[in-house]
């Protein structure tokens, strides 16, 4: 596994980097999409997901840009481009999308014969749990059990 080559303090690159990422989250349709990732989507196999969300759906197209962005994201943490401690006091929702995913990501690598899918969320995932525990012990657990009520109707 990489890990960042950063020194112990963040930087203005990585601050800018943070700060560049956070403005393309907020951009409308991410925006739109993030908030019906989080509220609605709920698949546990890929042929629920092409059953609820077609391709050339809005929905489909809505998974396929918050799961794109986080792994973006991620990537440049595991390859060590951004600063560890400043990605995960700040990116708290790539835990929530691995939340959403990690139990279709298997059946999608093996419909897709591509290992790589997602790949660079789950590396982030687990350090960022690793991370997590070590500060706030209970925490994770505790992001879990909302994403479990989280909903529309919540």
């Amino acid at each position: 596994m990489v890990q960042a080559t950063h020194a112990p303090h963040a930087t203005y690159e990585d601050a800018n980097l943070i700060m560049q990422l956070y403005d393309l989250r907020r951009e409308e349709k991410l925006r739109k999409a993030r908030d019906w990732f989080l509220r609605e989507f709920r698949v546990d196999s890929v042929k629920e997901f092409f059953e609820k969300y077609p391709t050339g759906s809005e929905q489909n197209a809505f998974y396929r840009m918050v799961v794109g962005y986080w792994d973006m994201a991620a990537s440049f943490l595991v390859q060590g481009i951004v600063h560890e401690e400043l990605f995960f006091g700040s990116s708290g929702e790539l835990l929530a999308v691995w939340e959403r995913t990690k139990a279709l990501v298997e059946d999608f690598r093996v419909w897709a014969k591509n290992p790589c899918i997602s790949l660079n969320i789950e590396k982030a995932a687990a350090r960022h749990i690793a991370w997590l525990n070590q500060r706030a012990p209970g925490a994770y657990e505790a992001m879990q059990e909302w994403m479990r009520g989280y909903s529309s109707k919540a």
